[in-house]
């Protein structure tokens, strides 16, 4: 055999994917990859390591290698060849070659792998034959799926032609028994061929007497959908006591799509109105911001008929930058003249029980200045295998009150839990997620800044990226708020109620 395996490790020998093309454990494999490194000088300009038993063939990618694993005897310019193939195939699957992307990809890669690659030797294929294959694009399979939908829709039809001639049929039944009467059935069954089919029509319905509905009242318990069992909440209490987190909801609900914010139903008045932003950034681990998207949204639910015909009147809507999107049912040039949300007819109301989109408005930017809590983060190789990091936090908004915060940041695994130094706030460390969760439960204008240092074995790529979770009640991002509600007709004053809400989408340092 001329080719063993092909992996991508990072610069410290840990694998990402491995593809091999012999019988080989596990752990020979891993063994093999985590000598690679201690091999390889820094001033060597050649693309091969040897050792007593293989070769080590391979080529840098940004921050890991493509590494090709043979045996001694194998054509070392085949190899080279081979190697600048697989080197080829994965800027075709992954958009970005980070460890991230390989790994989210790493069943695509694997399989062009072996289309290089086929029992140790290499296959005469090039990137163009890979793809295809892979696609594995098939002439027979579409003439089948366009022949079956055919099929389908021909079925269909007919459905619906047999629904229609059943439907006249019980139409005609029905009309021709209210003119001839009870008499003129006789009891008897009569059938007519329909689509192919003979089909027997039903005798009339007879004369319905007025039954007198029973008094008696049954005394079982009905079955109520939706209910929550004893043995549920039994389950869900013994969990908690076992230090599982659990949320209440549908486990396929999002977090940021809830808003924090819930309104007492006696503070809620006949115009409630709730203004919700949610936020978006992508922010490099160097302090530079990618991208940054805030999506608001104002919403109006009138709960008394009465309320009907109002304006709102929307205070710093329009000095902040965004775009503001309005529905056409709104007069646009009252808004733009006085920041007032009114319908164009002033006599017609707004729909009343449920809530009512009034006003949009999104932000999108690159300015680093615009970010509300900053995170760096400073992993330093200490040496002995292990990094000392020392991540910070700073509120840039300070008139924000940023609660429950949350900065997930990744952790080696199999490495145990890393030794915390300092801490401003809490942190709990998930072993089964490897995670370190440094958890704060308010950061406002008193604690605009914090830290915390730890130290754990692994490398300074290993804390990326880092995920950040938090929510605001008291103020939005862009300061939006309602000032004031009032009567289309004559201006007069209305009572209303607030309910603010500041998400966060994502939050990730890459």
């Amino acid at each position: 055999m001329v080719l063993l395996a092909a992996a991508i490790c990072t610069k410290n020998g840990r694998c990402i994917i491995s593809r091999q093309f012999v019988e080989m454990t596990r752990s020979r494999i891993e063994g093999l990859l985590a000598a690679f490194p201690k091999l390889m000088n820094t001033g060597n300009q050649h693309t091969f390591v040897e050792t007593e038993s293989v070769r080590y063939v391979y080529q840098p990618l940004e921050k890991m290698y493509m590494v090709l694993i043979t045996t001694k005897n194998s054509n070392i310019l085949e190899d080279l060849e081979t190697l600048r193939l697989f080197s080829r195939v994965i800027p075709e699957y992954c958009r970005v070659i980070d460890e991230t992307d390989i790994q989210e990809h790493a069943f695509d890669l694997i399989f062009a792998f072996d289309e290089v690659v086929a029992l140790g030797y290499r296959e005469s294929v090039n990137l163009a034959q890979i793809r295809t294959f892979t696609e594995m694009d098939s002439h027979e399979e579409k003439v089948f799926m366009a022949v079956r939908k055919s099929q389908e829709d021909e079925t269909k039809a007919a459905m619906k032609r047999k629904a229609k001639e059943l439907q006249q049929m019980r139409r005609d039944q029905h009309r021709g028994g209210r003119m001839g009467g009870m008499g003129s059935y006789g009891g008897g069954m009569s059938s007519m061929k329909m689509g192919g089919e003979i089909a027997q029509t039903l005798p009339p319905e007879p004369v319905k007497s007025k039954v007198i509905p029973s008094r008696h009242r049954t005394t079982g318990k009905a079955m109520k959908l939706g209910a929550k069992s004893k043995d549920v909440d039994n389950f869900v209490d013994k969990l908690i006591s076992e230090g599982e987190t659990v949320r209440s909801g549908s486990a396929k609900s999002k977090k940021s799509d809830v808003a924090k914010t819930v309104v007492p139903s006696a503070l809620t008045e006949s115009v409630h109105i709730r203004l919700e932003e949610k936020l978006s950034i992508t922010a490099g681990r160097d302090g530079d911001l990618e991208q940054m998207t805030l999506l608001g949204i104002c919403m109006l639910r009138v709960s008394d008929d009465q309320f009907g015909c109002i304006k709102v009147q929307m205070a710093n809507a329009l000095d902040k930058g965004c775009t503001i999107q309005t529905p056409p049912t709104v007069d646009k040039k009252a808004f733009l003249a006085n920041s007032m949300i009114g319908l164009k007819s002033a006599d017609k109301p707004f729909p009343t029980k449920q809530d009512v989109g009034i006003l949009k408005w999104r932000l999108q930017s690159s300015d680093e200045s615009l970010i509300p809590l900053t995170i760096n983060c400073w992993p330093n190789d200490n040496g002995s295998g292990g990094c000392d990091v020392n991540i910070e936090y700073e509120l840039q908004q300070d008139e924000l009150e940023l609660v429950d915060v949350a900065i997930s940041i990744p952790v080696p695994s199999g490495v145990g839990a890393p030794n915390v130094s300092e801490v401003d706030g809490d942190f709990k460390h998930d072993s089964r997620k490897n995670i370190l969760e440094w958890c704060l439960p308010v950061i406002n204008s008193s604690n605009t800044t914090g830290s915390m240092e730890f130290s754990i074995p692994g490398s300074p790529d290993d804390f990326f990226p880092i995920n950040v979770s938090f929510h605001a009640t008291k103020r939005l991002f862009t300061g939006i708020e309602v000032g004031h509600v009032e009567f289309a007709q004559g201006g007069s004053p209305v009572k209303f109620s607030t309910e603010t809400a500041l998400l966060v989408d994502k939050y990730e340092i890459v």
